[in-house]
């Protein structure tokens, strides 16, 4: 069976072709060396669909495959799927370590202990004032410096508590920002719905569109974050995103479903919000434990005068009504009575003191313990998006080495073309013309 004489000419013409397509992918690759999110591309070469000769064409008398060069297979990502899980896996503890971390050091701070300044030092001159007087019960001077250390004190200790408030608002503020209408869980949403539509148009039309999905996947990261996250393949290059502990998908093929209600389980910088914000949560836990020593300051005063000293049995209410008229130094009417004063003055080191310094020692702990996580699942969140990156991330040598191997390729293509346009040349230009 006659073979054409043009089939070595497109043979060499696909050899170009696909030698470019390898060129231009690498040219695509070094130019997103910095893109955030970019996957390295691939281009898979496999050998063209062969022409059949029949049986009885070859001396042998059998059939035979003639190769036709080589054909682009395929444009891939080098992207490795348990590498995102990771990765994402320890982003989401990295978010709410990191949010958890930053609120309980500004919580410290409020406290600001050891300190010349502090609820400690103020609770420690409040029971001196009240030993100053048990030494001078007659004197309104020790009666007016007792009221005042009482007042700094109950100040310091609403103070602390509107501080540690205002970080349970800050974190309810930010929390509903970042899952309101223009906030960034609603955006990542609503455009990886519109690339699940796209990538699945593309994919049905046969493409390849890898830097959609590379978009897709930078959006995912975001979002793993903000709280903990899993995907499901809905084929043809769909998927449905689940996102914290929300009841219905966030994004299922291109609907989107959000606002919808979360809690701390969530995980995640709006995990951590949540926790922070709430009166069950770190910051709650601290203004429950400064309630209570406010309740024992008041309640243990209080029991020991006529009248009362402290109004107010939290932190928030905690004022003092007393004056120097009505403060006693002592239970009896006799000239010189300080039984009163002493009793308060040996409750320096009792409950109400030993209540702040468990306050004190559990911020402490609590802001440690949280830089700690933060720190650790920051390394860790690191070292899997190195791992990660190993596998599709661009190296400039490796994309240089391969530059070099496809051009040889169209050089070597280029001279098999020549050679096939000089021998069609001849055979039609100068076949059967003699002399020449």
């Amino acid at each position: 069976m006659p073979i054409s004489s043009f089939s070595g000419l497109q043979t060499s013409v696909r050899a170009l072709m696909a030698q470019q397509a390898a060129l231009d992918t690498t040219a695509h690759n070094i130019a997103n060396v910095n893109t955030v999110g970019y996957t390295r591309q691939t281009v898979e070469l496999g050998a063209a669909q062969p022409y059949t000769i029949a049986a009885g064409a070859t001396q042998q008398g059998s059939g035979a495959q003639l190769g036709q060069g080589v054909d682009v297979l395929s444009f891939s990502r080098a992207r490795e799927v348990f590498g995102d899980l990771q990765f994402r896996a320890q982003q989401m503890l990295s978010g709410q370590a990191s949010t958890e971390a930053q609120a309980l050091d500004q919580a410290q701070d409020l406290a600001g202990e050891p300190s010349d300044s502090g609820i400690g030092a103020l609770t420690t001159k409040y029971y001196s004032a009240w030993q100053d007087l048990a030494d001078h019960p007659e004197s309104t001077a020790a009666k007016a410096a007792l009221v005042g250390q009482a007042k700094a004190l109950a100040t310091a200790i609403g103070q602390l508590d509107q501080g540690l408030a205002q970080i349970q608002s800050v974190a309810s503020t930010e929390f509903a920002k970042q899952v309101g209408a223009q906030g960034p869980v609603q955006a990542a949403a609503t455009e990886i719905g519109k690339l699940n539509g796209a990538i699945s148009d593309a994919v049905a039309r046969g493409q390849a569109p890898n830097d959609l999905l590379d978009r897709r996947d930078v959006l995912l990261d975001q979002l793993s974050s903000l709280g903990q996250l899993s995907t499901t393949d809905l084929g043809g290059g769909s998927i449905s995103v689940q996102f914290g502990d929300a009841a219905a998908p966030l994004v299922s093929g291109t609907t989107v479903t959000w606002p919808q209600t979360i809690t701390s389980a969530t995980g995640g910088k709006l995990g951590a919000l949540i926790s922070l914000g709430s009166a069950t949560g770190p910051i709650g836990a601290y203004r429950t434990s400064l309630d209570a020593m406010a309740s024992s300051l008041a309640g243990s005063t209080n029991a020991l005068q006529p009248a009362a000293f402290f109004s107010g049995t939290t932190a928030a209410t905690l004022s003092v009504v007393a004056t120097t008229a009505t403060v006693k130094a002592g239970s009896g009417t006799a000239a010189g009575a300080n039984d009163l004063a002493l009793q308060l003055s040996a409750q320096r080191s009792g409950a109400t003191a030993g209540a702040y310094a468990t306050l004190v020692q559990d911020m402490g702990a609590g802001a440690a313990d949280a830089q700690r996580r933060a720190d650790t699942s920051a390394t860790l969140a690191s070292a899997a998006d190195a791992r990660r990156q190993s596998v599709s991330g661009v190296s400039l040598d490796e994309e240089l080495t391969d530059m070099l191997r496809y051009q040889r390729g169209y050089q070597a293509a280029s001279r098999a073309l020549s050679t096939m346009d000089e021998m069609l040349d001849v055979l039609i230009n100068r076949t059967g013309r003699v002399g020449l």
